[in-house]
């Protein structure tokens, strides 16, 4: 019933397509700008210090984007951040026919992730504008899923690309689909959900904003657990990708193309998640999918270096991105059950920036400890940490079936 309605549901759809197609695009340069990085320098530590920039930019631009997605038309914003995100990414390789230069790397990256920090922030306080309240996990898992097969042709596509053109072919990729997204958004209409009486004035934004949805998370006691552990997960795991891509293509010397294939093979983990999620909430509740989630990423990413064999890592990496599926799944669905429309764009816009706050420094920490240390041992003591902060949340709040039931002062 719910999967007919959906499917009939013009508006859901055509975002779902479109969205679809831009993240077909962007797993493109999720390959494709590691592997120029590494091919211009060599350097695992200059691959994690562009994430790191990346992750202050996002951090930097959490401040006022909840409060943007609250005032502004959500439609036009999320067009406005694809349009961006096109020009800045088209840059790229049209600097690189006249000569590779690696400094536009570190403006086009940081600008990129502030767009796309935008852009999330928005896309989440837009769902409930696009389906009913009930079927709020189903369509996040909808989305989920087919955002995930998109990106498992995406890094496949963009490795043989990568190898037969360069890096920089793969990211005129990207940059199109952004702008195809862009368009298809220009069609999609939005229900108007917001309470009278909260008018939508941007020249009232302050870093107030932020204060109202921290105030906000603080109140609820599970999304507060949530925000303090996310802060200490995001140290662990922002960097891992770069880890692969560096272990991968450098340690164990493996062409473009077999890098495509591990992280293509890695995505295939948010679509089971996709497909398993809803029911096992159902089921087993909030608690348990979300620290089961964790627990089991730590004893993936623990594994990850200790092997040599391809298919194993990339089995591994499947397993740590089904994870974080399932737990990122369950937390965005709880935060869109539990906070009222006005509020959701600074609620998650406050969640994401003050969870993500240590993730610039841990994705230097984690490349310049592979660099110095070896991924086997940056791994192990990753996953073990990521095991930890699972158990933790056996001792907070987090541990409940169903939270979305607790009721919470709104600010």
């Amino acid at each position: 019933m719910v999967s007919a309605s959906l499917w009939r549901d013009r508006d859901f759809t055509l975002f779902w397509v479109v969205q679809t197609l831009s993240v077909a695009g962007d797993s493109f340069s999720y390959v494709a700008i590691p592997l120029l990085v590494l091919r211009g320098t060599g350097s695992v530590s200059q691959m994690g210090l562009l994430t790191g920039l990346a992750g202050v930019s996002t951090i930097l631009t959490g401040v006022f984007a909840g409060a943007l997605a609250d005032r502004i038309d959500r439609r036009l914003l999320l067009i406005v951040c694809d349009v961006s995100r096109a020009v800045l990414y088209a840059l790229i390789p049209i600097v690189w026919i006249v000569s590779p230069q690696i400094w536009l790397l570190y403006v086009v990256v940081p600008l990129g992730a502030a767009f796309a920090m935008i852009f999330r922030v928005t896309y989440v306080a837009t769902l409930p504008n696009l389906v009913d309240p009930e079927r709020i996990t189903e369509a996040n898992a909808r989305l989920s899923a087919t955002y995930a097969a998109a990106a498992v042709g995406g890094p496949v596509l963009a490795g043989i690309l990568s190898g037969l053109y360069g890096p920089t072919a793969a990211i005129a990729v990207d940059a199109v689909t952004f702008a195809v997204s862009a368009v298809g958004l220009c069609f999609v209409r939005l229900r108007v959900r917001t309470p009278v009486g909260d008018p939508r004035r941007p020249e009232e934004m302050s870093w107030r904003d932020l204060v109202v949805g921290v105030r906000f998370l603080w109140r609820h006691p599970v999304l507060r657990a949530l925000t303090m552990l996310l802060w200490f997960l995001t140290f662990l795991t922002l960097g891992l990708t770069d880890i692969i891509v560096y272990y991968v293509g450098h340690e164990l010397r493996r062409p473009d193309t077999t890098v495509g294939y591990v992280l293509a093979t890695a995505a295939v983990g948010t679509i089971i998640a996709a497909f398993v999620v809803a029911p096992a909430r159902r089921s087993w509740g909030f608690g348990a999918c979300w620290i089961g989630s964790y627990a089991l990423c730590g004893l993936a990413i623990a594994g990850i270096g200790m092997t040599r064999s391809v298919p194993v890592v990339a089995a591994l990496a499947t397993t740590v991105v089904f994870g974080i599926g399932v737990a990122g799944i369950c937390s965005m669905s709880l935060r869109q059950e539990v906070t009222p429309d006005h509020l959701l764009g600074r609620v998650t816009s406050s969640f994401w920036t003050i969870h993500s706050a240590l993730g610039p420094v841990g994705a230097t920490v984690l490349t310049a400890s592979a660099a110095t240390y070896g991924v086997p041992t940056t791994t192990l003591l990753s996953g073990v940490a990521c095991l930890l902060v699972a158990v933790v949340g056996t001792l907070t709040p987090i541990r409940q079936a169903r939270p979305e039931r607790l009721a919470v002062e709104v600010p």
